[in-house]
């Protein structure tokens, strides 16, 4: 079984920059996990994709609303998925979450993914 957990959210201003981390572990981690996304939830709204990092080739894809500005990256030997943002807006203020896929291909939908961290709070003020 593989376990997420979030780290670095908090308050930040308006065009402030924010790094996420996502250390992963379990013992299936490595065998099983194909790719790590992150979403996020603002109060009263769906779940949204925010991008993708492939585990094995490091192939990312970004939502619309955040390319240019969030930067997925991973380190191998920490077992670790890092969400780095920058410019951020009060738009992005949400609960993020990186979640892990076992399937073949990525996907933006919030069900096809297999394990999920407890989620971190980020809040951008105007």
């Amino acid at each position: 079984q593989v376990q997420l957990a979030e780290s670095g959210g908090g308050l930040v201003q308006a065009g402030g920059s924010l790094r996420l981390s996502c250390p992963a572990s379990g013992r299936t981690f490595s065998m099983y996990v194909k790719h790590i996304g992150w979403f996020r939830q603002a109060p009263g709204k769906e779940r949204e994709f925010v991008g993708v990092i492939t585990w094995n080739g490091g192939n990312t894809y970004y939502a619309d609303s955040v390319r240019g500005r969030f930067t997925i990256s991973r380190d191998i030997a920490d077992n670790t998925v890092y969400l780095q943002m920058n410019s951020l807006e009060p738009e992005d203020t949400a609960v993020y979450y990186c979640t892990c896929r076992t399937g073949r291909f990525w996907t933006t939908t919030p069900a096809d993914y297999d394990c999920w961290g407890q989620g971190t709070q980020v809040t951008v003020s105007s």
